[in-house]
């Protein structure tokens, strides 16, 4: 049995963290590591690609020669065997080389997804070499020689099961295994990636797939908080979530987990454990199939989120209604977040509001629409809450909170608020400060 290991950008985003790293992984036992790119090097690749996209060659062209002296400085720094040193600097360059080269061609989607997943490329080569000179038996799988997403953008795990297998087959023994996050193929067998965060994702795909007794998810924060740190002070680590728990947050809001990241061991009950680089004495969070039903865990926000009201006087028992709308969301490949429903309207909300005019246009041929945007969806979570006996009195303490819409009952694990986007930081730290105090964790 082996671990699997994944690394954030601010892990590997230093020489000091990636010597951190290093002495995490570096315990006797055999596992694969999956790392990001160095912080702030896709941010820098998306500014890339958006620049090659507007054919603004030259900023593009300045902005990777800056970056290129950033890594050229980390390879110095990392690297003080000279035969290593210059075997990755030349990998360095080839990779550069090859973005110079991306902006004199005329931009696709996929010439931007090859662009994005350089990060990845450089981090593994550069870490991998850095474990080699430090004595480590390490070796890189390549993940585009076995990660692949099919037609609806969902792993294809078949192939991935048959490819990595291969793949360790065929590469030498090692004790640590070096993998990329986030980058593969797509159903075409052109560079895709997982979206943003995706490496998490790639984490617990490789888990699930070689059967992992444990999935470790190392970030800058001592697992998964009772609440958002960014908005409120004094929130609190929680030790122990279940896989239902853990979804419900990761897809509403809380950014230390891609919201797709439990899916794939949820099956087979393989537990996530989110731990600290820099604190790794810290608990952290388990994530696993247990559950204890003790009301409100924690609370998220997500951001960015448009609420749309459909009004006819037609849906009065009219069969077949909701489907219509449905459809139309369907065709515009839109996923729903909330719905609610009486006898003369829907309302539901969407963050997605690329396709939103088409959307608008097509329901506005069966109903009046309504349209508010700068909404935020505020998510409580924790096993059964619906039936716990403070749930209640989380409504008593939003008398001063408008909210636009509540989803309640429709998972036993989560309640989820509509309000203003800009009454959301309020709304949080009113919560934090109130329910904590009454529901003991």
């Amino acid at each position: 049995m082996m671990q699997v290991l994944k690394f954030g950008g601010t892990s590997v985003g230093s020489v000091e963290n990636m010597n951190h790293v290093r002495t995490i992984i570096n315990d006797g036992d055999k596992k694969i590591v999956v790392l990001s790119a160095m912080s702030g090097t896709t941010n820098s690749l998306v500014s890339i690609a958006a620049k090659v996209k507007n054919n603004h060659t030259e900023a593009a062209q300045s902005e990777i020669k800056s970056l290129n002296e950033k890594y050229v400085e980390v390879v110095n720094d990392l690297l003080s065997e000279r035969s290593l040193n210059a075997k990755v600097a030349d990998y360095v360059s080839e990779r550069f080389n090859f973005l110079l080269a991306c902006t004199n061609k005329s931009y696709t989607l996929p010439l931007e997804n090859e662009i994005l997943a350089q990060g990845e490329l450089l981090s593994t080569y550069m870490f991998n070499a850095y474990l080699q000179q430090e004595g480590i038996n390490s070796q890189l799988l390549p993940a585009l020689d076995f990660m692949k997403i099919d037609a609806v953008k969902e792993p294809d795990l078949k192939y991935i099961r048959e490819r990595l297998n291969g793949v360790l087959e065929n590469t030498p023994e090692a004790d640590i295994y070096i993998t990329q996050g986030f980058i593969c193929l797509d159903d075409h067998g052109a560079v895709s990636n997982l979206q943003r965060g995706g490496s998490d994702y790639t984490a617990t795909i490789v888990g699930a797939v070689i059967k992992a007794d444990e999935v470790q998810i190392w970030t800058d924060i001592d697992g998964m908080h009772n609440n958002d740190p960014r908005f409120v002070e004094g929130t609190q680590p929680i030790s122990d979530l279940s896989f239902d728990e853990a979804a419900e947050l990761a897809y509403f809001g809380a950014k230390i987990l891609h919201p797709q990241t439990v899916l794939p061991v949820r099956a087979d009950g393989i537990p996530v454990r989110l731990k600290n680089t820099m604190n790794p004495s810290a608990l952290g969070t388990l994530i696993s199939s247990d559950h204890v039903e003790n009301g409100i865990k924690a609370i998220a926000a997500k951001d960015n989120i448009t609420a749309i009201k459909i009004k006819s006087g037609r849906m009065l028992q009219a069969h077949g209604f909701l489907r219509k709308v449905f459809e139309i969301f369907e065709v515009y490949e839109t996923p729903i977040d909330m719905i609610t429903t009486s006898e003369v309207a829907v309302s539901l909300t969407i963050d997605d509001d690329k396709n939103l005019d088409k959307i608008v246009s097509e329901l506005e041929s069966i109903a009046i629409i309504e349209v508010d945007k700068n909404q935020s969806i505020v998510c409580l979570v924790g096993h059964s809450i619906v039936n716990h006996e403070d749930t209640f009195k989380l409504f008593q303490i939003l008398k001063d909170v408008k909210i636009r819409m509540i989803s309640y009952g429709g998972s036993r694990n989560n309640i989820s608020l509509l309000i203003d986007a800009e009454d959301k930081i309020g709304t949080l730290q009113k919560l934090n400060e109130y329910l904590f105090e009454l529901v003991t964790l």
